[in-house]
């Protein structure tokens, strides 16, 4: 395995400063404003304007990770021959991607907490003019995304996808772990189920092509990557080189697709287990049926350019979260 040193940037925390999402008041004389959390109806199909309560402020936010873009079905040449050892052709169904990588504000929405490095401090506020809730929410481990696809099935009354010891009800699964766990391992996918999901690796590598062959969804032409992706170089919030972060998603050019940041800003968590591609064609493959770590997918905020190309894969332990890792969804 190449570039195995390639999350060497990652910031390791110790201590997260968490924003909890507190309930509205607004009664019995007390000075916290009123409001409701409105999770009704769909926000990827009608931008719906989610009332969110922090810190005792109302703030309306429109929800923007939650819009999709419809990838269209097909056939493509997963890998790349001289980089993985094995290539093939694999066929997917159509399914439907979330245009950006999952926002700080949605993230705090749906699951009442923020558990990302880059929420403000001296060295981790957003670069001026950009807002800080639409940075990609990071240090969310594999196993928090599930959870997140869960809930947010449950609060747009789809079908969650995601079953743990015969529950698809996040609470009923118990705290959610820091290491290794058999019975989170174990999750399945329900079929015919219509919430929302982690992409597997092909579908995350199919949409990110976007029908190129190319190294990068443009292109081959290592100088145009600035204008479609954060990374090494232009992800600090001036010239220095020691203050590289997470930026506002959605600000650099999409692929033909629509999807935005699927080159870097931050890693992005696939369903599969990480383990060696297959000789032979596929159709609608969900990696390998066991292993240690999950896919990681796209290149973050520290990574060179080399990696964050549309084929380079990468692994994490389900458990961990780091300021680098973040998710997009996708649902059928």
């Amino acid at each position: 395995m190449k570039h195995t040193n390639k999350l060497r940037l990652v910031i390791a925390v110790t201590a997260i400063t968490m924003f909890a999402l507190t309930a509205c008041d607004g009664g019995g004389g007390t000075s916290t404003p009123s409001c409701t959390h409105d999770f009704s109806g769909s926000w990827s199909t009608t931008g719906k304007v989610v009332k969110t309560c922090l810190n005792g402020n109302c703030n309306e936010t429109h929800s923007v990770a939650d819009e999709f873009a419809q990838i269209p079905g097909g056939t493509f040449m997963m890998g790349e021959t001289g980089i993985e050892t094995s290539t093939r052709d694999v066929t997917l169904a159509g399914f439907r991607m979330g245009k950006y990588q999952v926002t700080q504000e949605l993230y705090q929405a749906v699951m009442g907490t923020n558990p990302s490095w880059f929420h403000g401090g001296s060295d981790r506020e957003s670069v001026a003019g950009e807002t800080q809730g639409k940075r990609p929410v990071e240090q969310v481990s594999w196993y928090h995304t599930i959870v997140f696809c869960n809930m947010l099935s449950i609060r747009e009354s789809l079908t969650p996808a995601y079953s743990i010891n015969g529950s698809t009800d996040p609470s009923n699964w118990g705290a959610v772990p820091t290491s290794d766990n058999a019975e989170w391992n174990a999750v399945i996918v329900l079929a015919g189920s219509t919430g929302y999901r982690l992409p597997t690796e092909a579908q995350w590598e199919y949409a990110c092509r976007a029908g190129t062959t190319t190294r990068w969804h443009f292109g081959d032409t290592e100088s145009e990557l600035v204008n479609y992706a954060w990374y090494t170089v232009n992800s600090s919030i001036d010239e220095t080189t020691d203050n590289r972060r997470t930026r506002q998603v959605g600000l650099k050019l999409p692929n033909a697709w629509g999807l935005y940041d699927t080159h870097g800003n931050v890693w992005e968590w696939c369903w599969d287990w990480y383990g060696t591609y297959p000789s032979t064609a596929e159709t609608n493959p969900t990696g390998a049926s066991s292993g240690s770590f999950r896919v990681l997918r796209g290149g973050g905020w520290g990574n060179v350019a080399v990696d964050v190309r549309s084929v380079y894969r990468y692994y994490g332990w389900p458990g961990n979260g780091t300021s680098n890792l973040g998710f997009r969804v996708s649902r059928p």
